[in-house]
């Protein structure tokens, strides 16, 4: 068996050198794709709005990466039984509220999703910050919390008709039924992330 010389000691240590390079080139240029794939399956319609909001991917991603680091260190909570009930109540109260008083109704479900979500830890404030922070663990839903507010607000300016006010409550509906429901995803996704 040959051995090998200094020169061609050289050209197997370039060669594996490339290799490596290639290999790491490779590794470097999947990262983001794959992060990329991951934070769109989290935030579904979210990734896409962020993406139109901030006007490129990488602020997007950076908004939404923020968003979930500000949601981690909320104390995010399931609702006791009681609170479920007492919520689902409410709910049916504003539900049978709609057919004298739609107005009315939809005041009242736009302030009871503030209250659920207090009771689960989120912090309420202002809209776009509710919004935002929703999206981390409702984000299939929060576009109905964005379209119910658009027509609530018009309600408030004496602008929409029962059929608008309607379209609320049912947006409004998909939000409470998700937070109602919810099992822990919030709790879930910051043990992951942790």
């Amino acid at each position: 068996m040959d051995t090998l010389t200094s020169t061609e000691w050289t050209y197997v240590l370039i060669g594996a050198g490339v290799l490596v390079i290639a290999l790491l080139a490779l590794v470097a240029a999947r990262a983001p794709r794959a992060r990329r794939a991951e934070l769109k399956g989290r935030f579904g319609p979210e990734y896409d709005r962020a993406i139109e909001q901030y006007g490129s991917v990488a602020r997007a991603e950076r908004e939404l990466l923020a968003r979930e680091k500000r949601v981690q260190h909320f104390r995010l909570r399931r609702l006791s039984d009681a609170d479920r009930t007492r919520f689902a109540e409410e709910w049916r109260a504003a539900q049978s509220r709609f057919v004298d008083d739609p107005s009315s109704a939809v005041n009242v479900a736009d302030e009871l999703i503030g209250r659920v979500m207090a009771a689960r830890g989120y912090e309420v404030e202002e809209f776009e910050q509710r919004v935002a922070d929703l999206s981390v663990g409702h984000a299939n839903v929060v576009q109905h919390y964005r379209a119910a507010r658009v027509l609530a607000d018009a309600n408030r300016e004496g602008r929409a008709n029962t059929e608008e006010l309607r379209q609320a409550f049912v947006h409004y509906r998909a939000l409470f039924s998700d937070l109602l429901d919810d099992v822990g995803r919030e709790r879930a996704l910051r043990e992951a992330h942790v």
